[in-house]
């Protein structure tokens, strides 16, 4: 969106709306900015979470296994959780067969006692991270 267009939007004149993005972006409210792509249409046909189980979850441990995570492509969003599970992994992936593949490699890496998978179905629900009503 050009800055003309959300000034219209929020009803301001552009020089002031860009003024309040700038201090939004410097406060750090505003941390970046994102394409929503299609992942099928970039081949990535199949989205799948992976919840892992680590072994150890001393300090280095999960450092080391953060650091396994942010090389590995086909994971898109990590999450650090409570209870049962220690990380829950966004994945996509072109087929099955490629994330059969991303499994068995999760699943022998070092410290990581269990992987749990589910396969989606269906996008119910498609928002931005955090509700914000302008």
């Amino acid at each position: 969106m050009t800055n003309v267009d959300l000034a219209r939007r929020v009803g301001i004149s552009p020089p002031p709306c860009l003024r309040r993005v700038k201090a939004l972006e410097k406060a750090g409210y505003i941390r970046g900015y994102r394409a929503l792509l299609d992942e099928k249409k970039l081949g990535q046909e199949l989205t799948c979470f992976a919840m892992v189980l680590l072994a150890s979850q001393a300090g280095q441990d999960l450092k080391t296994f953060s650091a396994r995570i942010r090389a590995w492509p086909m994971v898109r969003e990590c999450w650090t959780l409570s209870g049962d599970i220690d990380f829950l992994l966004k994945c996509v992936a072109p087929d099955l067969k490629a994330f059969q593949a991303f499994v068995s490699e999760l699943t022998a890496t070092p410290n990581v006692r269990n992987v749990r998978t589910a396969l989606t179905l269906d996008r119910i629900k498609d928002e931005p991270t955090v509700p914000f009503t302008p």
